[in-house]
């Protein structure tokens, strides 16, 4: 929670203006300064600085809850439990779709068709609501250039014909696609630390990260001593940030991490409802293997060979 801003923990317009031009914006920039240093910055009394640092301490922490207030937040939440895919193979396998609050992970060698299954992903949460979507807006974070504009029209023309009947529809689903080009870690890592204003300014409803493998393998060799230390501290950082982000606002993300030779997640979060854990995360290889509890593989391969053979 660090990385909240601090115009969103009370602090006001003037004091938010002044920090921001020392580029203190967040509260992990605030928490890190000692009270002299923010003295300094803000014009204000020790006792003054001190109850600053106690409300923004508070505003960031992590707040405790109870077992049974987290069932209770998640069963009076009445957002969707599935997002599905459209595969209905796939949505079979995975028993309705993308669930929410837990992870899937999809990975396979190059072509076969991950990031197509992304860009639909993007064409589904633009939907309506009563077309299974989430009527929303997409980020999508593309480190490997591997985004096309003209591939995204094609796909939605193809599989939603009834819907995407005008130019118009396609303009507006497409203007719903913010594309960030990021092509090192540092630069991927600062846009999803920058993204909070944006998910409520534009009605963000699923950030895409294709791929964090490529950023990872280009400034990581875990030959080099220290390497696999600090690509797992990255992606420690990474993961939290995404967590924060996917909790604070319900949205689902879905981002590709370093440990194969590409990996896709799709986070789809409930609010205090993540699960984030190893052990109960459906892994499909799109190879023909499986690498967790779930054969899923064969239904996969199904769903992402249906998303490469769309016409164009």
């Amino acid at each position: 929670m660090g990385s909240k801003k601090l115009k969103r923990v009370g602090l006001s317009q003037e004091l938010c203006d002044r920090l921001s031009r020392h580029q203190i914006l967040t509260c992990q920039d605030f928490l890190c300064l000692s009270p002299l240093e923010l003295m300094k910055v803000t014009g204000l009394s020790y006792r003054g600085v001190h109850e600053l640092l106690c409300m923004v301490s508070r505003a960031c922490a992590p707040k405790m809850q109870t077992a049974y207030g987290l069932k209770a937040q998640r069963s009076a939440d009445f957002s969707p439990a599935f997002l599905s895919t459209t595969l209905s193979a796939l949505d079979e396998a995975l028993h309705g779709g993308v669930a929410c609050g837990s992870l899937t992970e999809i990975t396979g060698p190059p072509g076969c068709g991950k990031t197509q299954f992304c860009i639909m992903m993007s064409i589904l949460a633009t939907l309506p609501t009563n077309m299974g979507g989430l009527e929303g807006a997409v980020v999508y974070i593309d480190t490997e250039s591997a985004f096309s504009a003209e591939r995204l029209v094609e796909m939605a023309e193809s599989r939603f014909p009834r819907y995407f009947n005008t130019e118009e529809k396609l303009l507006l689903t497409s203007s719903k696609v913010h594309l960030y080009q990021e092509l090192t870690c540092d630069e991927v890592l600062q846009r999803i630390e920058s993204l909070e204003e944006e998910i409520i300014s534009k009605g963000i409803k699923l950030v895409i990260i294709d791929s964090v493998a490529s950023v990872v393998r280009k400034e990581f060799d875990t030959q080099l001593p220290g390497n696999l230390k600090e690509r797992n501290k990255f992606l420690a950082r990474e993961a939290s940030s995404l967590k924060y982000l996917a909790e604070e606002f319900s949205i689902p993300v879905s981002f590709s991490p370093a440990f194969f030779l590409f990996l896709s997640f799709i986070l789809h979060s409930l609010t205090y409802s993540i699960k984030w854990s190893l052990a109960l995360l459906p892994r499909v290889k799109c190879n023909g293997t499986i690498s967790a509890h779930c054969n899923l593989c064969s239904w996969v391969q199904l769903g992402l060979q249906a998303c490469a053979a769309t016409p164009g």
